[in-house]
C-alpha cells in the first residue's frame, strides 16, 4: 500500500490506537464501535469518558462518523481510505485460498472464457463478494489487406486474419482517392501489418508514416490515418465482463437505503456499459487498486468497495482485469492478495496458450 498519510503522523499514540481499533471492529462487524467496547481492548488502560473525546477529536477531522441510531463510530470513506493506504498491513494470500485458486485453474483443457467463469465464481465464493472478470479481446493478427473502391464517397476495406477470418467492413475514403492510391495504401499496410492485430496496428501505422513519409503518396497516407480510424474497432470481438455473486450483495438485515443502494450497484453491472472504464480503472496503478465509496467512478452510487488488478499477456500488455465489489466494510487485508494472486494465475495461463 501508500505510505502513510499525513495526518496519521500528526495524530499521538493513543489517537491511532483508537483510530485503528474503530476502523478494525467496523470491517469485521459491520457495526459502530462504542467507547465501553474499547475500554476493554485498548492496550492503555483509560476511561470511556477519554476515550468519547479521542472519538470527538477523530470525527472532527473527518475520519470517524456517528450514526444518528448509536453511540459508536464508523469510519468514514476519508478514514477508510487513511487506515487503507496508511495502516493496513498486506500479507501474501493464505494457504487455503491458495489452494482454492489453484484448483480453479487445475483443468488445462478448458478454453479461456470458460476458465475465467470459473475464476469469476471462485473468487466470488471466497471473498463473498461479487466478482467482476473482463476478459480480453479476442483478435488473431492479420494476414493481408486490400481497399475496393465502391463509389467517390463509399469504399471497403478487406481483411484477411491469420486464423481464416475475413472482414468486409464500409468506410468513407478521404476526397481525391485514385485506384493507384488505393493500391499504394494497401501495399504500405501489408508491409507492416502481418503478425499485428488490429488493436496493436494503429502504433505501428503512425510510427512508419512518420519514419516514411516522403516513401508514401500524401494521398495514400491519408486513406492509411483517416481509415483506420473509421474501422479499426468494427466488428471486432470485444472484452466481456462476467459477473458472478450479486446475491452475496444482499444480507437478511439490509436496510432501505442498503437496498436501493445494492439495487443502483445490480443495475450498472447489467447495463454493463463502462466495460472500459473499468480497465482503465486497472491500467491506472501497479499492481492491485482499492476504490473506496465515491471514489469508484464505476459505481459511484452504490457506496461500495472495488479491490481491482490488471492482468498481461506474455508481452507485459494489460489485457484484462479480475476484481472484487461488496461494502465499504470489505476484509481488504485478505481480498487484497487473493485479487493479486488470481490476476498473476490468470495472467501466466494465457501466456501460456499464445
Amino acid at each position: 500500500m501508500s505510505k502513510t498519510p499525513p495526518q496519521y503522523a500528526e495524530m499521538n499514540e493513543r489517537s491511532r490506537e483508537v483510530f485503528r481499533r474503530v476502523v478494525e471492529g467496523y470491517l469485521e462487524t459491520g457495526a459502530p464501535v462504542g467507547s465501553r467496547t474499547l475500554t476493554r481492548t485498548l492496550s492503555e488502560q483509560v476511561s470511556a469518558a477519554t476515550i468519547r473525546n479521542v472519538m470527538q477529536d477523530l470525527e472532527h477531522l473527518g475520519l470517524l462518523g456517528s450514526p444518528h441510531t448509536s453511540a459508536g463510530r464508523v469510519p468514514t470513506q476519508i478514514g477508510l481510505r487513511m487506515f487503507v493506504d496508511g495502516i493496513l498491513e498486506v500479507g501474501d494470500v493464505n494457504g487455503e485460498d491458495r489452494q482454492t485458486i489453484d484448483q480453479t485453474f487445475g483443468n488445462k483443457e478448458q478454453d479461456v472464457t470458460t476458465l475465467l467463469d470459473r475464476v469469476g465464481s471462485a473468487l466470488s465464493g471466497m471473498t463473498r463478494g461479487a466478482s467482476l472478470v473482463l476478459t480480453p479481446k479476442q483478435e488473431a493478427p492479420i494476414k493481408h489487406i486490400d481497399f475496393v473502391s465502391l463509389s467517390r464517397e463509399r469504399a471497403l476495406v478487406v481483411l484477411v486474419f491469420a486464423d481464416g477470418r475475413v472482414e468486409n467492413r464500409l468506410f468513407t475514403p478521404p476526397t481525391g482517392q485514385t485506384p493507384s492510391s488505393m493500391r499504394e495504401a494497401a501495399n504500405f499496410l501489408n508491409a507492416i501489418a502481418e503478425g499485428h492485430t488490429l488493436s496493436e496496428l494503429g502504433a505501428v501505422i503512425t510510427r512508419e508514416i512518420a519514419a516514411r513519409r516522403l516513401e508514401i503518396d500524401s494521398l495514400a497516407a491519408e486513406l492509411v490515418e483517416s481509415g483506420f480510424a473509421t474501422w479499426e474497432n468494427e466488428g471486432e470481438t470485444t472484452e466481456r465482463l462476467i459477473v458472478r455473486g450479486r446475491g452475496n450483495l444482499l444480507s437478511e438485515n439490509e436496510s432501505e437505503t442498503d437496498l436501493e443502494r445494492i439495487r443502483s450497484l445490480f443495475d450498472d453491472l447489467e447495463r454493463k456499459r463502462d466495460i472500459a472504464q473499468f480497465l482503465e480503472l486497472a491500467e491506472g496503478g501497479d499492481g492491485v487498486r482499492i476504490f473506496i465509496g465515491s471514489e469508484n467512478k464505476l459505481f459511484s452510487l452504490s457506496g461500495s468497495s472495488l479491490v481491482v488488478s490488471p492482468y498481461m499477456n506474455a508481452n507485459q500488455k494489460i489485457i484484462g482485469a479480475v476484481g472484487v465489489i461488496g461494502p465499504t466494510r470489505l476484509n481488504y487485508g485478505r481480498i487484497v492478495p487473493i485479487v493479486n494472486y488470481t490476476a498473476q494465475l490468470v495472467g501466466k495461463m494465457i501466456a501460456d496458450r499464445t
